[in-house]
């Protein structure tokens, strides 16, 4: 049987999804190498539909959840060395086989996205930080893999910035996230330990328990940042850059999500001198820990 995709042509319908997308995420930068556009773009495309599953369109839980097995399914078939039919999974296969890429760690996000469709409420902090090994961590790796610097310590640090990124995203959209999909991902233990109710979510009440108790996930994310911090230094090249400025950028907004003690629901923006900011340092290898 012919497949309907070459892989060249299941390559360029991946780049195109990338493209056409709205995202902070490096496909067509000139700061990627070329010969890594194509598999990052494949990496892209298989979480960005996955994650479309999870979130997109008025499918019922039980629908999402079949597509999502189906993605689980087509990764099973590809380690079996069975060959795959979608353009996604077609440009994926030629990907992980040329960089020997771990495939659990794609089976790792399709589990994250799962626990989107299921479960909207963490009880403790630790239950969250297991989400976000789910949904952040893999990324991380997969792209140190990618460049051959997927050493034990660089894997550790990359973690904690990864984990960092998107606890971050979650705090800068706190309103979004429970407004649109009832999901909240601030650990309902610390709830409980500054007085705080689903109330203030639901109505976005910025008053001092609110206001503390987002200032505690700050400190505690900014901690994180500091156990990454070794990693945008040790890395070098464009990957080493790369990784400077995301860490940069991370501290950046968790800076003015710190500094924005009024509304605690306010999303914060980076400007153009925050851009240059981030270049410089980024270029000039000054990383703040604190």
């Amino acid at each position: 049987m012919t497949r309907k995709y070459s892989v060249d042509a299941a390559y360029q319908y991946c780049l195109t999804m990338a493209q056409s997308h709205y995202e902070n995420f490096p496909v067509t930068s000139s700061l990627l190498p070329k010969h890594l556009r194509r598999p990052v773009a494949a990496i892209y495309a298989f979480a960005r539909t996955a994650d479309d599953f999870a979130d997109e369109g008025h499918s019922t839980v039980s629908q999402r959840l079949r597509q999502l097995d189906e993605y689980t399914a087509q990764l099973k078939a590809i380690e079996r060395n069975q060959t795959a039919e979608l353009p996604v999974f077609i440009a994926l296969q030629d990907t992980i086989a040329r960089h020997q890429l771990p495939v659990q760690l794609f089976h790792d996000l399709l589990y994250a996205f799962k626990q989107d469709v299921t479960t909207h409420r963490y009880a403790t902090y630790q239950d969250v930080l297991y989400y976000c090994r789910h949904s952040a961590n893999p990324v991380g790796r997969l792209i140190l893999h990618l460049y051959n610097a997927a050493s034990a310590p660089n894997l550790q640090q990359s973690d904690a910035i990864c984990t960092a990124l998107q606890l971050i995203n979650f705090y800068q959209d706190l309103a979004q996230d429970y407004h649109e999909n009832n999901r909240i991902y601030i650990p309902q233990e610390d709830w409980q330990l500054y007085g705080v109710t689903e109330q203030h979510f639901q109505q976005q009440r910025s008053d001092n328990a609110m206001r503390e108790m987002m200032q505690f996930e700050y400190r505690r994310t900014r901690t994180l940042f500091s156990d990454g911090h070794p990693l945008g230094l040790s890395l070098k090249g464009r990957i080493g850059f790369n990784m400077r400025a995301i860490y940069l950028g991370g501290m950046c907004v968790l800076q003015q999500l710190q500094n924005n003690t009024e509304n605690v629901f306010r999303r914060p923006r980076l400007g153009k001198l925050d851009g240059l900011s981030i270049l410089w340092h980024a270029l000039t290898k000054q990383l703040p820990t604190t």
